[in-house]
C-alpha cells in the first residue's frame, strides 16, 4: 500500500515486541509471555529484541553480551554496566560496537594514579584556546588551566602541570566506533614521558573528553613503570 507502520504501532509496529525497561527485560528473558500476549513469529517478527537504553537493567546488559559472544562475572558486569550508565546518559540507543568499545576499554585499564573529575576548554576564531582541568590523585584534587595552540595543546599543557610529568605527544588520532551525530569517538595517543614511550587510548562521544581520557590513559601506564 505504500503506507509506513507507525514504529508504536500495537503487534505490528517495529516497538511491539522491544524492550527497554529493565524490568520488562528481566521479565522477557525468563518468560517471554510475562509481557508480550503472542509470540513475534505469529506476526512476522523472528523474536523480541531488548533495547538499550537508560532503563535497561544489568540482566538486559548481560544477555546481550551473552548473544555477542561474551560471558562477564558478576564483578565485569558491575564494572562494565557502570560505564553503561555514563553512556546512556549521552545516547539515547545503545548499539553492539557502543558495547564492544565498552569492554574494549575496560580490559585495558591501568591503576588510575590520576583520574579526570572536570575539564573545560574553549577555543575559536578570536579566542585563545584554554583548558581547565581538574584531576584527582588519592584524596587530593588538584585544578589549573592553561593556553595552547589548540584546545588539545591547552588540554595537555594543562595535565603536564597538574601532574608534573611532562609529556611529548608523538601520535594523535581519532575514529568513529559508531555512526550518526551521538556516535562515539575513539583517540589513540603515543606519548614520550620521560624517555618512556607509551600509547593511551579512550573512548566518548565527546572528542575532547576521548582526548583527555586517553592521554591520561598513558600517563597512568607511564607512572606505574615506575
Amino acid at each position: 500500500t505504500g503506507l509506513v507502520v507507525p514504529h508504536n504501532k500495537p503487534v505490528v509496529g517495529k516497538n511491539a515486541f522491544a524492550h527497554e525497561a529493565g524490568i520488562h527485560q528481566h521479565g522477557v528473558i525468563q518468560m517471554p509471555l510475562t509481557y508480550e500476549i503472542m509470540t513475534p513469529e505469529i506476526v512476522g517478527v523472528p523474536k523480541s529484541s531488548l533495547v538499550l537504553g537508560k532503563h535497561s537493567g544489568r540482566h538486559g546488559l548481560s544477555k546481550r553480551y551473552e548473544e555477542l559472544g561474551y560471558t562477564l562475572s558478576k564483578q565485569e558486569l558491575d564494572n562494565v554496566y557502570k560505564r553503561f550508565i555514563v553512556l546512556t546518559e549521552k545516547k539515547k540507543e545503545i548499539f553492539d560496537n557502543d558495547l564492544l568499545a565498552i569492554l574494549e576499554d575496560e580490559a585495558k585499564l591501568v591503576p588510575e594514579r590520576f583520574k579526570l573529575e572536570y575539564l573545560q576548554t574553549t577555543s575559536g576564531n578570536s579566542t585563545v584556546p584554554t583548558a581547565t582541568v581538574k584531576l584527582k590523585e588519592g584524596e587530593r584534587v588538584m585544578l589549573d588551566s592553561a593556553t595552547g595552540d589548540g584546545p588539545i595543546d591547552a588540554l595537555y599543557k594543562t595535565i603536564d602541570r597538574i601532574t608534573g610529568t611532562p609529556g611529548k605527544l608523538l601520535e594523535y588520532s581519532i575514529s568513529a566506533l559508531t555512526t550518526g551525530k551521538d556516535a562515539l569517538g575513539e583517540v589513540l595517543v603515543r606519548v614520550d614521558f620521560e624517555k618512556k614511550i607509551v600509547s593511551g587510548r579512550a573512548s566518548a562521544t565527546d572528542i575532547i573528553e576521548a582526548s583527555a581520557r586517553a592521554y591520561l590513559n598513558a600517563l597512568n601506564k607511564a607512572v606505574s613503570m615506575k
